[in-house]
C-alpha cells in the first residue's frame, strides 16, 4: 500500500471511533465532531482578547493598513487566477506530479514535496499561522464591539487544518461596514507580518551562520555511471580528484578536465578513497536531435558513446576533440546499447543544435524563423558545444559580415549574416540563434553525478539571488517546488534535511547550537514564512467562506451604496456570487484542467 492509502484508511478508522465515542456522549461539549473533522471550542481568552483591545485608535490604524493590503493582494490573486485560467483554457499544460491528488494535501509524507522529516516544522508554521490569523479576527472583534461566541481549533484526524473564531452573528450585522472590513482583514495582516518577521530573522542571522561545505555536492547519481560504478552516492561530497583539491560544484568539473586521464581517484568528505573509470553516458536527447530521429538505431538515454569518427573515447572532453578534428562535421558515433549491451553505429552532423530566433540575423536569411539547425562552423571556427560558439563570436563586432554553415534535414547550407547586438549582453554580438545545445542535443556526463545547487539554494534563502521584496517571494514560494519551475534544477528544498545536510555546515557565533540546532531554526522560519505567506494569499481570493470572500462583499456594498438603484442588495449578490463563482472554477482548471483538457 502506498502512504496516501495508509493515510487514508487511518483517517476512516480514527472517524469510526470518533463518531462512535459522540454517539455514546463520551465526548465533552466543547468538542463537535463532522466526519473526520473535530472542532474544540472555548470561551476562554475573551477577557485577555478585551484588554488587549483597549488602544483602539491604535488598532484600527493598523487594521487600515490590513485592508489595503489585503485589497491589493485580492486583485493581484483575482488577475492572476483569471490569466491562468485563460491560458490553461486556450493551450492546456501537460499534467504535472503538483496536480497529483497526493499533492493538493498539505500532509508531510504524503504529499511529494512535503518530507515527512520536517513535519513538526511544518505542523509549527502552520499553528502559528492559524493561531496569529483567527487571534486577529478576535482581537479587531472586541475593538470593534463584535462579540465573540467561542474560539477554538479544528482538528483533521490528529493534524490541526485551522482555527476560528466565531463571532456572534447579530453582533456582526450590526457592526458598520468599516469594522466588519477591518474584522476581517486582520487575520490576513497578521499572516503578513508573522512572514515578514520570520524571512526577515531568516535572510539575516540565520541564514548568514550557514555556509556552503567544501566540495562538489552529490545530490544523484546517474544509473549504469561511472561514479554509480564506484560506489559513489546521493550525499556525497566530493573533495578532491586525484591530487587536486575540489570546493565546489564548479570545481569538479575543472579538475576532471586537468586530471589528464579517463581514470581518475575520487576523495569524499568522510575520508573515503575510490577509483572512478569514466565512460560518456548518454544522459539527455533532444528529440529533434539527427542521433534520435529517422530509423533504427537511435540514440537513447542510458546507452555509453565508445567512439566518435572512429577514435575511441571515454571522457566528454574527448568526444569535443574527436568531433572537432573529424574531417568533416558529418561523423558516425559508435555507442553501447545500454539495455542490451550491443554497439549501434549512427552517423549525423555534429554541432550546436538551436532554433532561429525571431527578428535575429538569422531569420533574415532563407533560414526562416523557428527551424532548427545544427550549426557546425560560425566566423570560421569548427562549433561543437556551445562554448564553441561563444569562442567564435567573442572576436567580432556588431555589423560584422560573418558565414554561419548549418545543417538543416541532413542537408548543409551556408548563411551569410550581418551580426547584431545581443539582446541580453550589451557587449557581445548575436546571430539569431536560441534554445541553443551542443553536441547536436546529445547530453553527455562521462563522470555520472548530479550535482546539487547547495550555493543556490542558500542565495534564495538569505533573499541575495534577485532586487525586490516580490521576486526573493516569489522564489521562495517556489522552492518546495523548484524542480518542477525549473527542471535544470533537478531538486526541490524543502529546509535543510537528511539529503541535503551534509552540504552545509554552521559557521559563526550561532555555530555553538551546532550543525543540528542553526538547520533546525532556520527550518522553522523557513516553513513558519512559508505557510503564512500561503494563508494570506489564500485568504485573499475573493470568494465564501474566505476573508477575501467577506471584504469583496462589503467592499461591494461600499460601492454599490452610492449607485442610483433600488436593487442595491441584488446587484450585491451578482457581483460577489459572480466573482466567487470565477474564483471557483478557477481554482478547478488550475487543479484538475490539464488531466480533463488534454
Amino acid at each position: 500500500m502506498s502512504t496516501l492509502s495508509w493515510v487514508l484508511a487511518g483517517v476512516v478508522i480514527y472517524t469510526a471511533v470518533v463518531l462512535a465515542a459522540d454517539r455514546r456522549g463520551l465526548l465533552p461539549d466543547a468538542i463537535s465532531v463532522s466526519g473526520p473533522l473535530l472542532t474544540i471550542h472555548t470561551k476562554r481568552g475573551r477577557r485577555f482578547l478585551t484588554r488587549l483591545a483597549r488602544p483602539k485608535r491604535f488598532w484600527r490604524a493598523i487594521g487600515n493598513v490590513g485592508v489595503g493590503a489585503a485589497l491589493v493582494i485580492m486583485v493581484g490573486t483575482f488577475v492572476l487566477l483569471i490569466y491562468q485560467s485563460a491560458q490553461i483554457i486556450e493551450s492546456p499544460p501537460m499534467e504535472s506530479t503538483l496536480q497529483s491528488p497526493q499533492n493538493v494535501l498539505v500532509i508531510p509524507g504524503v504529499n511529494d514535496f512535503l518530507p515527512l522529516s520536517v513535519a513538526p516544522e511544518i505542523v509549527f508554521g502552520l499553528l502559528v499561522g492559524m493561531v496569529v490569523h483567527e487571534g486577529g479576527h478576535g482581537l479587531l472583534c472586541r475593538v470593534e464591539d463584535i462579540e465573540i461566541d467561542s474560539m477554538g481549533v479544528a482538528l483533521l484526524a490528529f493534524l490541526p487544518v485551522g482555527a476560528f473564531v466565531e463571532p456572534d452573528e447579530d453582533s456582526v450585522d450590526a457592526a458598520a461596514r468599516g469594522p466588519r472590513t477591518r474584522m476581517y482583514a486582520a487575520g490576513i495582516l497578521n499572516n503578513l507580518i508573522i512572514t515578514v518577521l520570520a524571512f526577515a530573522l531568516l535572510f539575516g542571522p540565520v541564514v548568514g551562520a550557514i555556509a556552503v561545505a567544501d566540495g562538489a555536492s552529490v545530490g544523484g547519481v546517474y544509473p549504469n555511471s561511472a561514479a554509480a560504478d564506484a560506489d559513489i552516492a546521493a550525499g556525497d561530497q566530493i573533495v578532491m580528484i586525484d591530487d587536486q583539491p575540489v570546493d565546489s560544484n564548479a570545481a569538479l568539473d575543472d579538475a576532471l578536465a586537468a586530471a589528464g586521464s579517463p581514470t581518475v581517484s575520487a576523495t569524499l568528505a568522510d575520508g573515503t578513497e575510490t577509483t572512478v573509470e569514466q565512460r560518456p553516458l548518454v544522459t539527455r536527447m533532444i528529440a529533434d536531435s539527427p542521433f534520435a530521429t529517422g530509423e533504427s538505431p537511435q540514440l537513447t538515454t542510458d546507452d555509453t558513446i565508445t567512439a566518435v569518427a572512429g577514435t575511441a573515447v571515454q571522457t566528454n572532453a574527448e568526444i569535443h576533440a574527436a568531433a572537432a578534428d573529424a574531417d568533416s562535421p558529418v561523423v558516425e558515433i559508435a555507442a553501447e546499447d545500454g539495455e542490451t549491451g550491443e554497439t549501434k553505429r549512427l552517423t549525423g552532423p555534429v554541432g550546436v543544435l538551436g532554433s532561429v530566433a525571431p527578428e535575429g540575423p538569422l531569420s533574415t536569411t532563407p533560414a526562416e524563423a523557428g527551424n532548427r539547425l545544427i550549426l557546425t562552423q560560425v566566423a570560421g571556427e569548427r562549433t561543437v558545444t556551445f562554448g564553441d560558439l561563444e569562442t567564435a563570436l567573442d572576436d567580432t563586432t556588431v555589423g560584422e559580415t560573418i558565414e554561419v554553415v548549418a545543417y538543416a534535414d541532413g542537408e548543409a547550407d551556408t548563411y551569410t549574416i550581418e551580426l547584431a547586438e545581443h539582446p541580453e549582453e550589451p557587449t557581445g554580438t548575436y546571430i539569431g540563434i536560441t534554445d541553443a545545445t551542443g553536441l547536436s542535443g546529445i547530453g553527455v556526463d562521462s563522470f555520472g553525478i548530479q550535482p546539487y545547487p547547495a550555493s543556490t539554494y542558500l542565495s534564495i534563502l538569505g533573499g541575495e539571488i534577485a532586487d525586490g521584496v516580490a521576486v526573493v517571494l516569489l522564489f521562495l514560494l517556489i522552492l518546495p517546488f523548484a524542480a518542477v519551475v525549473d527542471p535544470t534544477l533537478n531538486y526541490n528544498f524543502a529546509g535543510f534535511v537528511d539529503g541535503n545536510m551534509a552540504f552545509y555546515e554552521a559557521v559563526g557565533p550561532l555555530a555553538a547550537l551546532g550543525d543540528g540546532g542553526v538547520f533546525l531554526l532556520a527550518n522553522l522560519l523557513f516553513w513558519t514564512g512559508w505557510i503564512n505567506i500561503n494563508l494570506a494569499l489564500f485568504n485573499c481570493i475573493p470568494a465564501f467562506p474566505l476573508d477575501g470572500g467577506h471584504i469583496l462583499r462589503t467592499s461591494t456594498e461600499a460601492i454599490v451604496s452610492r449607485l442610483p438603484t433600488t436593487a442595491k442588495p441584488t446587484l450585491t449578490r451578482v457581483v460577489t456570487t459572480g466573482v466567487g463563482l470565477m474564483m471557483l472554477i478557477s481554482l478547478v482548471l488550475m487543479v484538475f484542467g490539464p488531466r480533463l483538457l488534454n
